[in-house]
Order: C-alpha cells, then structure tokens, then sequence
C-alpha cells in the first residue's frame, strides 16, 4: 500500500473563518460606541414617559418632581432632533461594523438591536403615551335625561349655564380624563383625574382663544394636559400651566358639582346625561366600582380609615386659604359648621351618603348655625328646615336658598395636600 502524502497541519489553506478574524482597537471602539449609543437611544425614549406616567419612583410628592417634568418636557420638545441624530450615527456605527468586519456576530448584533429599538419606538409612543392609554369618546353621545341608561345612583360631575345643564358620569370620564362640550352656548372642558380623584371643569379659553388639549401624562399623581397651539403643560388639579410659554397662567375654572345622577336630576329635570361609548366598554367595565371607593388598582383604591393617602376628603378654598375635611365625619355628623378665610360656611350631605354640598350660611345679614337630628337638618337661630342643598323648605326663613361656594371638592387626601400644601384639617376640637 503506497504511503499518503501527510498534511502539514501547521499550513494556512484558506482564509481565516470570519468568527476567527482578530478585533482590532479601532473596531472595539466602534462596537463599544454602537452599544452605548443604542442604550442611550432606548433611555431618551424611556425618560419621555418615566417622569410623567405612575412608574415606581417617578411621582414622589417633592419639589424635585417638577424638575423632573421640565426635564421631560425638554425631552419631548427636542427628542426627534436626538432621536434623528442619534440614528444617523448609529447607522455609520453600523455600516462600519458590517462592512468593515466579516464577523456574523456583528451582524446578528445590530440586527437584533434594530428590532429591540423598533419595539421600544413602538411601545413607547403607540401603548405608553398617555393619549393612547386613555382615549376621548370617539362616538358622543349626550341625550335628555328620558333616553339615559346611566343608573341613577352613579356619581357625575355637573355643569349648568345659562338654563342648561348636562351631567358627566365619574365612571366614563374618569375614563376619558377630558371631555369637550358646549353647555348653555359656552364651549367647556370638563375632567377627571382617577389618581387624585379630581373633577373640575375649565373654559378652554388660553388667552382668550379656544384651543385643543390632548393628555399628556400625570405630576405629582395628577393628570396634566398639552395645548395645542403652544405646547404648553397644564395641570387638571388646579389648571395651572406649569412649563411651557404659557407657564403661569391658569385655565378659567368653572363651577361644577359632584353628586349622584338621581340628586342633579332633582335640581335639573331638563339636564342632559353623557352616554357610554361602547367602543370602551371594557374600559369602562373596569371603573364600575370606582364611585363607590370600591377599586382594586393602587392608585385608584380608597383608605376606608381617615387621614391616609387615598382618604376621601373635601376640600373648600377661600381665597389663599384652604382647609380639608374628612369624608368619614361628615358621614357621621351629616352637617359640619366652620368659618374658612374669616368666611362661615356649611358642609351638608345629602340623604344618600354619596351627594354633598358647600354652602355659605349666611343669610339675612347673620350667620346661621346648623345642626342634624331627628332626620331634619334645621338652623338654630329660627329652627326653620332645610335641605342638603341649601334651600329652606319651612320655618321663618322658608324660601330662602343658601350661596354656594364653588372651590369644595371632593377628592383624595394626597392630592389637595400636594396642591394646597398650606391647607388645613378640620377637626371637631377646632
């Protein structure tokens, strides 16, 4: 048998695989620089929604978290300049990676990166905003109060003007967060912040011209919205523009009161009643109990106990001076008689335990005092008889009707401490 030919092994017969070429310095520099700019590419998109979305540790109620928000604001006005510009280096990044290098990791490198970022893009400015998350009505529906299917025992918020009146139920735009109306001929914004419990109700007026808002996301737990004509962010708590050009100026507010569908519908047999969207009916579903402070979500839940964070409480502002009460007491007493900013009013609440009323109780140059018993709520000066809504029904004072006071709200704990932090407690010692 001939003897074969032995192969030098030693020999180089081809080129060297692509796996085994060597990494030069100039190519890790590139491959390091392809990374760190990618991370830095899906964190800017991160940050645009971190610092105003409930994220863990992104809502602390500190004076840092409007930093925070000026950061983020920033972030949105410039970052598609960032974002272009950091894709365009990150494609030269890229392009000398795979053409200067035959590695197949580099490849499978910068194809799973492109994928990683495309879903961060997607996620972040299709899911994640919150616009997308919480969607105004896309078919509204406001009918009379005879072709309503919104049970009568649901919270709304409501609005009169000029003999019209229309009713909001909390459990559809708590949802939405803002819904757009005219109401008595006058163009109105009505909201609703779920976390704070908020409704309010504004004139979409910013100097004196109508504009679009659109949510934006949230500041210290509470929603914020953006103008459209200068971008500005306003906060729904107190509708304040708090960065933007318009910084500083405030939304007009408007008086709105909260209270069963049924007790408005008494007050204002000709209201008109805000419909379900059934495009939303699962979104809805999940705020059914939200009236009753019956919620399982962290942020929306009630503390049955008083004086806790997600607490119940009203809170009345008179002038510069504000002052909470808790929801638990006046459940307990039905009236609360006090004196806020040297002005003496009565908190009232009505026979069904859910509908309220802030009222001034002065009439006929006194005060008057009140008091609950018996079922009857009376004043002690003449013992004439009255309602929860501040009407006298008999007595020497029979017809007469009570001022409201139009800064009372109903919302939580957290939220009138972090918007009034000088506020006081009311407190039966006071």
């Amino acid at each position: 048998m001939a003897n074969l030919p032995v192969r030098d092994e030693s020999e180089h017969t081809g080129p060297t695989p692509a796996l085994q070429q060597p990494v030069t310095p100039r190519l890790a520099k590139t491959l390091v620089g392809f990374v760190c700019l990618l991370l830095g590419l899906i964190g800017l998109e991160a940050a645009r929604v971190y610092f105003i979305m409930p994220f863990p540790g992104s809502q602390l109620d500190d004076t840092a978290n409007l930093d925070r928000v000026k950061i983020t604001y920033w972030l949105h006005q410039y970052g598609s300049w960032l974002r272009g510009a950091g894709i365009v280096v990150i494609l030269v990044l890229a392009y000398q990676l795979l053409f200067k290098s035959n590695r197949i990791g580099y490849r499978w490198l910068i194809g799973s990166s492109a994928i990683a970022y495309g879903a961060v893009l997607y996620m972040v400015n299709s899911k994640m905003m919150a616009d997308q998350m919480f969607r105004q009505p896309i078919h509204k529906l406001i009918v009379p109060l005879e072709q309503n299917k919104i049970p009568l025992n649901k919270l709304v918020l409501g609005y009169a003007a000029n003999g019209k009146a229309t009713a909001y139920p909390l459990q559809l735009i708590g949802y939405h967060h803002q819904v757009r109306d005219t109401v008595g001929g006058m163009p109105i914004m009505v909201t609703y912040c779920t976390v704070c419990r908020t409704g309010r109700v504004f004139s979409p007026l910013v100097r004196g011209q109508a504009d679009e808002f659109r949510l934006v996301g949230m500041d210290h737990f509470n929603a914020m919205f953006e103008d459209s004509r200068t971008g500005s962010w306003w906060r729904q708590a107190t509708g304040e523009a708090i960065v933007g050009p318009m910084r500083g100026e405030i939304l007009p507010g408007l008086t709105a009161q909260q209270m069963t569908l049924g007790e408005w519908a008494v007050s204002h047999p000709n209201t008109r009643v805000l419909q379900a969207d059934s495009t939303f009916a699962d979104e809805f579903a999940a705020m059914k109990n939200y009236d009753k402070g019956l919620s399982k979500g962290k942020l929306t839940r009630r503390d049955s106990a008083s004086w806790k964070p997600k607490s119940w409480v009203i809170g009345v502002q008179q002038g510069v001076v504000a002052k909470a009460y808790d929801w638990n007491l006046l459940q307990e007493k039905r009236v609360i008689n006090d004196v806020v900013g040297g002005e003496p009013l009565v908190l009232m609440m009505a026979p069904d335990s859910a509908s309220f009323g802030v009222w001034d109780r002065r009439t006929g140059g006194r005060s008057l005092n009140f008091r609950y018993a018996n079922r009857r709520l009376t004043d002690l000066e003449t013992q004439s008889v009255w309602t929860w809504r501040g009407h006298c029904i008999a007595g020497p004072l029979a017809g007469q009707q009570l001022g409201s006071i139009p800064k009372a709200y109903q919302e939580f704990w957290h939220s009138w401490q972090s918007f009034h932090p000088q506020t006081k407690r009311y407190n039966l010692k006071h």
